[in-house]
């Protein structure tokens, strides 16, 4: 987990629902548990500020950041997406895009993975496919400066074969397993004595592990979706240990956040 990941997690997770704000110190102190030392941290800041996710503030502690507009916006969404419960109902129509080409590379390259983290595939270089509109997609295409030709549409032909040309799904479920193997194997190095810090670290890093998927998983409706997918079965032990290690992470949050304040 590199800084910039962690702050983005912290600041979802935690700070989120609080202030929305931190110290320097305070987030410095936060990521030391996931071994990600002093400068890295200020650097991710730097970084993030630059990107417009977040802004320097003055706070009672000294020097701090608090999350912007767009940043919060953002973790909103997600915060949906990946405490989202089991799958969505749906209609048997498709959300169709299509956007004109992009010759730049880098908004081309930020375009594909922003429409994928919304869980849209590519039909073609410039059509694009989901399985519901993305109430986050407005906003994107704003934010990129494009515009684009949305339909809804029904499919003739089989849905599961166009999923199968769309979407890896075989690599999905086997990066489900993989996770579901490490998470068993992080929450169980964990003692029932074990100190917040050490219990905030395995949670920082289930929840990180989870987030990935939003990357990957479009969040397909079960009726596409091969029997016994993992997805169902990894979420249910995702939801179950996180809730369970929130308490002890929440206090080791707020300890932190705490200090300094006189």
């Amino acid at each position: 987990m590199n800084a910039r990941s962690a702050l983005f997690d912290l600041y979802g997770d935690h700070l989120r629902i609080r202030s929305g704000h931190a110290s320097v110190a305070a987030l410095v102190r936060l990521l030391a548990p996931l071994d990600i030392a002093a400068p890295a941290v200020r650097t991710a800041i730097s970084r993030m500020v630059r990107q417009d996710w977040l802004r320097p503030v003055r706070l009672p502690q000294g020097p701090g950041y608090a999350l912007t507009p767009k940043c919060l916006r953002r973790l909103d969404e997600t915060a949906v997406r990946v405490y989202r419960g089991g799958g969505a109902s749906w209609s048997g129509r498709w959300h169709v895009l299509v956007v004109p080409p992009v010759r730049d590379r880098p908004r081309r390259e930020r375009l594909r993975a922003d429409l994928a983290f919304l869980g849209y595939a590519p039909l073609a270089e410039t059509t694009w496919i989901g399985p519901r509109p993305s109430p986050e997609l407005p906003a994107l295409l704003d934010d990129l400066e494009l515009a684009a030709d949305r339909f809804e549409a029904t499919l003739d032909g089989d849905p599961r074969e166009l999923v199968g040309r769309a979407w890896d799904l075989d690599g999905i479920a086997r990066a489900y397993e993989e996770w579901m193997e490490q998470a068993v194997d992080l929450v169980g190095a964990l003692d029932d004595d074990a100190p917040d810090d050490r219990i905030f670290a395995a949670r920082s890093r289930l929840v990180h592990g989870w987030r990935n998927f939003l990357f990957r998983d479009p969040g397909l409706p079960a009726e596409l979706l091969p029997a016994a997918w993992p997805g169902e079965k990894a979420r249910a032990y995702f939801e179950q240990e996180a809730a369970r290690l929130l308490p002890a992470a929440a206090a080791f949050v707020t300890r932190n956040l705490d200090k300094g304040v006189h």
